[in-house]
């Protein structure tokens, strides 16, 4: 038996009382441990002999399981992950103490459905918190290549908005919960493999993201200077995999954003934003000395379309629109719309509100410009047909030629752009491509090159060799499912649905077979001699980030190295 399964010396002897039994009028016993237990899976509880005196005697703490060695292997951190303190009053008590004893007997029976969660990030997070209220026998893996959990809430949502990483605290719930455990710094494909994790899981919901970016294939896309949005958005949240990129902010004064959407107005935001008013935010050190030293002071944002067809939201145009002394261009030939424009606002309110921002913004604006001032341009009906090379550093990008764009209806009646034979460079010496991240296939899944997602049909895998039939016990969930598109909470929805199909295929076809689960992950990963983390090793990160970073006028600093990452695990 492994040892982070091995029965501990167990609470004391229980006493029960017969129905004719007199139950005493206090029962002098406090939930005060910091740890869980390895023999009940939940808080162990001190016992003092009961008493029927109605003074409670002094409470002390339960003896806990001995501190861990040095030499314990981390299954042994599985158990005692959770550290917290409650006291609770004797209904909780009571029933805590009776649900111990509920588990104990019934485990075996109840605990037959063993489900894994590849990616901790929304999409991860949400299916577990559905799968663990759907099933109330199930245990619930989530497993990621980072040592963090959370995903883009972490690595993604701008260091601006705390209030959309609030949802962590809700994730960190369904952590916590006894039946859900984190294994973090496992990687789908070289940790483990698709097809080991279905012979040890009954059901394995793939809900890792995306991690590569879309590509324009226009010539100079290889320049230096040339980034995706996505690997900047990474290197300034401090994502351990892009801490040494190196965006050069100090060598131009001009930088163009490819894309109008929500991840093209944050980049943007963060290069025009005060390095003042982000020092108190959660933006990794490097990326905000970075910026403090940079000399970028214009930014084109640059679409295909028309403002009618921004893809941003009024939220993220409002932010924008709203930092200090930030002088604002729209050309007013920009703003003239068509018929088919008309219609579009009419049956889309987001674009309506979008373009109603871009007109006011268009006409609000400083009739001349200050010296010194940042600049925002929104440039519209244009796409990149080619990066220019800088004549005097070779390699590096020097500007990026346009062709101009109009609009045209196609037969499912979307206005798309098409080229007009004119161009137009915009010179620059920095060019952050948002034209969409994209989804990484794995050995074992069906996989649409095309759509960059998982063939699925409401979260269920569909074979590419086996007639298009469902894949037996493999879901899908988030952007490998849908798309790079939506926010947050529509990773809950898509969560929703993924659950309900995996019920339906449950109640059909009922739960039989054995499978490792949770204990077969661990045995595997050690034979490996993958170093695992758990929720456990992450809140030790946390803390230390948090204590930093309150040094520091900030809520928290950022680890941003695998190696200081996975040094704290370890302390």
């Amino acid at each position: 038996m492994p040892s982070y399964i091995s029965k501990c010396a167990g609470p004391p002897p229980l006493v029960f009382f017969s129905s004719a039994s007199i139950v005493p009028s206090f029962l002098p016993f406090r939930f005060s441990c910091n740890t869980l237990c390895c023999w009940c899976h939940s808080f162990r509880p001190s016992l003092p002999s009961v008493s029927t005196s109605p003074t409670p005697p002094p409470l002390s703490k339960c003896a806990a399981p001995p501190p861990l060695s040095d030499s314990s292997s981390a299954a042994d951190h599985v158990v005692q992950r959770h550290h917290r303190r409650s006291t609770l009053s004797l209904h909780s008590a009571m029933s805590i103490f009776g649900g111990m004893i509920a588990r104990k007997f019934s485990s075996a029976t109840t605990r037959s459905l063993h489900v894994c969660v590849v990616g901790s990030g929304p999409a991860g997070f949400y299916t577990a918190e559905k799968m663990l209220k759907a099933h109330k026998g199930a245990e619930v893996d989530i497993i990621d290549r980072l040592p963090t959990p959370f995903g883009l809430v972490r690595s993604g949502v701008a260091p601006d908005h705390p209030e959309t990483k609030i949802v962590i605290n809700q994730f960190s719930r369904v952590a916590h919960n006894e039946r859900c455990s984190f294994f973090g710094n496992v990687t789908l494909g070289s940790s483990i493999s698709l097809s080991e994790l279905r012979q040890i899981y009954h059901v394995v919901v793939l809900a890792y993201g995306a991690e590569s970016d879309r590509v324009l294939g226009i010539p100079g896309e290889e320049l230096k200077g040339v980034h995706s949005a996505r690997e900047f958005v990474w290197w300034y949240n401090g994502h351990p995999d892009f801490s040494n990129l190196t965006p050069d902010l100090k060598s131009t004064d001009t930088a163009i954003v490819l894309g109008q959407g929500n991840v093209a107005l944050d980049v943007a935001r963060i290069l025009l934003r005060s390095p003042k008013e982000l020092s108190t935010t959660d933006i990794a050190n490097h990326a905000l000395t970075a910026l403090s030293e940079s000399s970028i002071r214009k930014v084109y944002l640059v679409g295909r379309r028309g403002p009618v067809q921004a893809a941003c939201t009024a939220k993220e145009l409002r932010e924008i629109l709203a930092i200090k002394d930030l002088y604002v261009n729209i050309k007013e030939a920009d703003l003239v719309k068509t018929s088919s424009d008309e219609e579009e606002m009419k049956n889309n309110r987001i674009r309506k509100r979008v373009f109603e921002l871009l007109s006011k913004a268009s006409t609000s604006r400083s009739p001349s410009q200050s010296s010194g001032q940042r600049e925002l341009h929104f440039t519209f009906f244009r796409k990149p047909d080619k990066f220019l090379e800088s004549y005097d550093k070779s390699g590096y990008v020097d500007g990026v030629h346009f062709e101009k764009t109009t609009l045209k209806e196609n037969d499912s009646g979307n206005q798309i752009a098409i080229g007009t034979g004119e161009y137009e460079d915009i010179k620059c010496g920095l060019v952050l491509k948002s034209i969409g991240y994209k989804s990484i296939p794995i050995d074992g899944l069906p996989f649409d090159q095309s759509k960059g997602v998982v063939p699925n049909i409401k979260g269920r895998v569909i074979s590419s060799s086996n007639g298009g039939e469902n894949e037996d016990g493999l879901y899908v969930c988030g952007w490998l499912k849908r798309g790079p598109t939506g926010i947050i909470a529509t990773n809950l929805y898509d969560a929703e649905e993924t659950v309900a199909s995996i019920s339906e295929d449950i109640e059909k076809k009922e739960v039989t077979s054995q499978k490792a689960g949770r204990e077969g992950l661990v045995h595997l990963l050690e034979n490996k001699k993958i170093k695992f983390v758990t929720f456990g090793d992450w809140e030790k990160i946390d803390f230390e980030e948090k204590k930093v970073g309150s040094l520091k006028g900030k809520p928290r600093e950022k680890l941003a190295t695998w190696n200081d990452l996975l040094e704290v695990t370890t302390k």
